[in-house]
């Protein structure tokens, strides 16, 4: 499927991909939520070629995912640091979710190299649907349906 097609697409989850269903994007996500925002920590933190940083960056930056700002030290020449938008700050559960995946059916060694925890309580935290009421609901109980506008659309 072209790009095109994909940002034309009814489905969410296909134009959601456009701009993070790339893995060096998962992995920017990832170290911009650990409090990265510099270039040169982006590269040495996943390793990841300055070109393809910058294109990726581009991707989140236009998408509004991230922010780009300006900041200089004292005596050099200024440069760019990147921020999660509020859009981005969003992502966090998509994170969550991903990394409680891995941690259920690929996790090497015997325990995750990251937890989810609560700032307010400090208690472990998992990733689930809730429902409108507050109750969160069994994966064998969620189903993915139609809204009523997209009938024709197949998840």
């Amino acid at each position: 499927m072209t790009r095109r097609a994909l940002q034309d697409s009814d489905c969410s989850i296909q134009r959601s991909l456009e701009v993070i269903g790339d893995p060096w994007t998962v992995l920017i996500l990832r170290e911009a939520f650990l409090g990265t925002t510099r270039f040169s920590d982006f590269v040495a933190a996943i390793g990841i070629s300055t070109d393809l940083l910058a294109d990726r960056l581009a991707v989140l930056v236009e998408a509004g995912v991230m922010e780009k700002r300006p900041y200089s030290e004292p005596g050099k020449r200024t440069r760019y640091g990147y921020l999660l938008t509020p859009t981005g700050m969003e992502l966090r559960v998509v994170l969550g979710a991903l990394q409680q995946w891995g941690d259920a059916h690929r996790l090497l060694g015997g325990s995750p190299s990251m937890e989810r925890r609560s700032r307010t309580t400090g208690q472990r935290l998992e990733v689930a649907f809730v429902d409108e009421s507050g109750q969160a609901v069994a994966l064998g109980d969620v189903e993915f349906v139609p809204s009523a506008g997209q009938r024709g659309v197949q998840v």
